[in-house]
């Protein structure tokens, strides 16, 4: 494998039922990054539907990843992917929902804890390491006493939906920035600033 791969993984649940969901964001940011590198999602033996493919000539070759289980068990495809591929951890970014971050804007970090996101723990005990970049995707606070577990399996509002469109080509633009540019250039572009 040339060594200017990069595992893409977008965390979410398989199936229609959970596509739109807020706990799917980190899935439908990989459809805009297979968009623009004209890629198609097909199955691999890993456990898991990836597309592959270079944004311009020269440039790294992504490999995006989307498990088909559920999002509590996504290590045990991540882990099997950066094998096949031959992957250090370093070279692993998962995207991901997170409640903390306000709905509309991103944070990019590498390891740290998983903050309760079960994704992430299976992600980190899978690799063996915490130590793989992540993509921070904010989806908000339930409202009122709306339980947490409930919130992140319903689809975003549809007063939600513009400015979604706009946080998810963001979050690909972020995504290619780690990777261009490095994380510290990155977080210097993308972290504080109000989405447009």
């Amino acid at each position: 494998m040339p060594d200017d791969s990069w595992l893409v993984v977008g965390l979410g649940n398989p199936g229609a039922k959970y596509e739109t969901t807020r706990h799917n964001v980190g899935q439908m940011v990989l459809d805009v990054l297979a968009d623009r590198i004209g890629a198609r999602f097909s199955p691999h033996k890993t456990g898991a539907r990836i597309a592959e493919g270079r944004r311009r000539p020269g440039s790294p070759k992504l490999i995006l990843a989307k498990s088909n289980g559920y999002m509590n068990t996504s290590g045990g495809p991540v882990s099997a992917l950066a094998k096949y591929f031959d992957l250090p951890a370093e070279r692993v970014i998962a995207i991901h929902d997170d409640l903390d971050l306000p709905f509309d804007s991103l944070k990019l970090k590498r390891g740290g804890g998983h903050g309760g996101h079960n994704g992430l723990r299976d992600i980190a005990k899978a690799l063996g390491t915490p130590d793989f970049l992540r993509v921070r995707v904010g989806i908000g606070r339930p409202p009122g006493r709306q339980d947490p577990a409930d919130y992140v399996l319903r689809p975003f509002a549809p007063s939600e939906r513009d400015a979604l469109a706009v946080l998810l080509e963001d979050a690909a633009d972020a995504t290619e920035a780690l990777i261009d540019e490095g994380l510290l250039d990155a977080q210097q572009r993308f972290h504080g600033r109000a989405m447009q």
